[in-house]
């Protein structure tokens, strides 16, 4: 008699056990999975805010470093493919803990070559430890102190630099691989247990923040580069640079060790949520509830219609859905129209800090804090206008072609003047600018008595506002220091007129930092007319093929995209950037990094690269708006209810409400 008792009890009992649990509820699942998705961000986006830093460090040139930016996306698009294939086969959760542990493995092993490598080593004008450099005029010969630059060309020296280039790619590619189920797995399985009510707004939560990541990551930047690289193995009183010196190289590393470090706290969660949980309910569900959980559900990797096929059937069909999309016209071009605006999108992330440093002189952190508070921004502005536009209009697919064209227009006229804008290149004394002798590059007859090193680099600048590559070019004698150690000026500069001949330790700057703010407005112009194609490009893709298909669909598009974009973009890039170099450092008889450019060189080539794929991307959309276009006409007179059954269509369309439009 007293036995059912304790069985009907045991079900409120286990209800309350669970409700009680947070690894129970979707809702703490998206907040671990933003977490997540943001401290992941900040690994990967950081590199490229520090990547001028990485390459004056190490010696690396553009092109080297924009294949280490894009080689992340190696090992990301060799396993992207399976991941539509995997679904909801597997256990999500832990899959995408394990994917955030080498992640943050990925991140340490970013910043091992910092551990693995002696202090950083620079030219200096005041004897100090054996790794230093005198570098004033000293007539009769270099001296000893040739010997000692000549010291850092030990074969070890040689063998640490392709050591560190070789952890860092093995990094990248883990970074890669460990990426692929995040995203994926994590949007598959909160559309798979959160109410339909609910899904849009938790995706929209995630997708914002693939947007606002990268901009914390530049942030991370800003703050990291403003300490010194070896702040943990010298003392602050050692540090005779600031951050505005050229030889200034910041903390690097520091941010990889704080980015790791999330990632890591971030993922412990995941492995004690379930595979399966119970499904969100909520009061006052929406009537076309059940129709938006059918077209989110194409949108997931795991969707329902790849469960039932076995690998084999997977792989042999993939081909297929392959041709048969890429022969679908609209497709194909917005495609390439995304190709085009993403290998933009790719170098300019890339490099953009250093074009900054570069072209108005400034520090590593305020080029930074510019990109991160200003232009990422920006881009967010651009993709939730051209979302709202969407929904405000009730576009159909010619229309939102023509979203797109205008906006790639407008963004070409405001990019065009920023090749205009910028700062002439620095009158560097044997590499931009020659004395009355007409004296070839690197010599320079008032100092060719004192017998300076090339490889030398302390750069000076004049009292003439000539700038010198270090006080032995420009025949200093001596150097006057503060009583802390650090030089106040240069004295006795035989190649810099005038009776003491003074020069200041330090660039010349280019001079022109009043054109930075309309620079920097133009660009995030520019930025948020590009982002606002972002919304609508996509809704194309979506609308123009076969429902069966949409899933794979995706997954190619963004499989074309890292194979023509990311992974090409910074390359490519960084190529065009180093033929605007007019001076190669040197490190035991090989080139490194390149210490001036032709500025005017540097920006035509680089903001024409821009140029060059919004026109591309303009073209393409141009060419989708004519196809439609075509379509349409067609449509009408087969009988003219085409266009009013699209509009009809799209009208209705749960993806064009506001929370689900990301």
């Amino acid at each position: 008699m007293t036995s059912p008792a304790p069985r009907s009890s045991h079900p409120d009992m286990a209800s309350k056990t669970l409700c009680r649990s947070p690894f129970l509820s979707i809702k703490f699942f998206v907040c671990c999975h933003g977490l997540l998705q943001l401290s992941q961000l900040l690994v990967s986006g950081y590199l490229k805010s520090s990547i001028s830093t990485i390459e004056r460090r190490y010696g690396l040139s553009s092109q080297t470093s924009g294949l280490l930016a894009s080689f992340n996306e190696v090992g990301n698009t060799v396993l992207l493919v399976f991941v539509s294939y995997l679904g909801s086969r597997v256990h999500r959760p832990r899959l995408i803990g394990a994917g955030a542990l080498l992640v943050a493995l990925a991140g340490l092993l970013m910043a091992l070559p910092h551990f693995l490598t002696g202090p950083y080593g620079y030219d200096r004008s005041v004897p100090g430890t054996s790794s230093n450099v005198t570098d004033l005029c000293q007539p009769g010969g270099p001296g000893a102190w040739a010997n000692l630059s000549q010291a850092s060309c030990a074969p070890q020296a040689s063998r640490e630099n392709h050591e560190v280039l070789l952890v860092m790619f093995v990094a990248q590619a883990l970074l890669g691989i460990g990426g692929v189920p995040i995203q994926p797995f994590g949007i598959s399985y909160i559309d798979d247990f959160a109410s339909e009510r609910n899904s849009p707004l938790y995706l929209g939560i995630l997708f914002s923040l693939t947007v606002v990541g990268p901009g914390v990551a530049f942030l991370l930047g800003s703050a990291m580069l403003r300490f010194y690289v070896d702040i943990d193995k010298v003392s602050a009183a050692e540090v005779q640079l600031t951050s505005r010196d050229p030889r200034w190289v910041g903390a690097w590393w520091l941010g990889f060790l704080v980015a790791a470090s999330l990632v890591a706290l971030s993922a412990l969660p995941y492995f004690f949520f379930p595979r399966e949980m119970p499904k969100e309910v909520v009061r006052g569900k929406d009537r076309d509830s059940s129709r938006r959980e059918d077209m989110l559900s194409q949108l997931r990797p795991g969707c329902q219609h790849t469960e039932s096929l076995s690998l084999s059937a997977f792989i042999r069909r993939f081909p297929a859905v392959l041709l048969r999309n890429l022969r679908h016209p609209v497709y194909l071009l917005v495609v390439l129209a995304q190709v085009n605006i993403s290998a933009m999108v790719a170098g300019l992330a890339t490099f953009m800090s250093k074009f900054l440093e570069r072209q108005f002189s400034l520090t590593a952190s305020l080029a930074n804090m510019i990109i991160g508070a200003v232009n990422i921004p920006g881009a967010m502005v651009g993709i939730v206008v051209g979302g709202a536009i969407l929904k405000r209009f009730q576009m159909s697919l010619r229309q939102c072609s023509a979203l797109c064209v205008l906006g790639m227009l407008l963004c070409l006229l405001t990019a065009f003047p920023l090749l205009f804008l910028g700062c002439p290149t620095q009158r560097v004394a044997g590499v931009t600018h020659w004395d009355s002798s007409g004296s070839g590059p690197h010599r320079l007859q008032c100092s060719a008595q004192c017998r300076c090193p090339e490889a030398g680099f302390n750069p000076v600048c004049g009292s003439d506002g000539v700038e010198y590559t270090s006080p032995c070019s420009a025949g200093c004698s001596s150097a006057h220091s503060l009583p802390e150690g650090s030089i106040l000026n240069y004295t006795g500069c035989s190649c810099i007129a005038g009776p003491a001949g003074l020069a200041r330790p330090g660039a010349c700057g280019t001079g022109c930092s009043h054109l930075l703010l309309p620079f920097v407005v133009l660009s995030c112009l520019a930025g948020i007319l590009a982002s606002t194609s972002h919304t609508p490009s996509f809704m194309l893709i979506l609308r123009s093929i076969q429902p069966e298909d949409k899933s794979f669909a995706v997954g190619i598009q963004f499989m074309l995209l890292r194979v023509l974009a990311w992974m090409p973009g910074p390359v490519l890039y960084g190529s065009a950037i180093d033929t605007a170099c007019v001076l190669w450092e040197r490190r035991c008889e090989r080139r490194a990094a390149c210490s001036y450019y032709d500025n005017t060189l540097f920006r035509h080539r680089y903001l024409g690269l821009q140029l060059f794929f919004e026109v591309g991307a303009f073209l393409c959309f141009g060419a989708v708006y004519a196809v439609l276009s075509k379509q349409e006409r067609h449509g009408r007179r087969a009988g003219g209810t085409g266009a009013q059954k699209e509009k009809e269509k799209l009208a209705g369309d749960p993806l064009k409400s506001p929370e689900s439009k990301v």
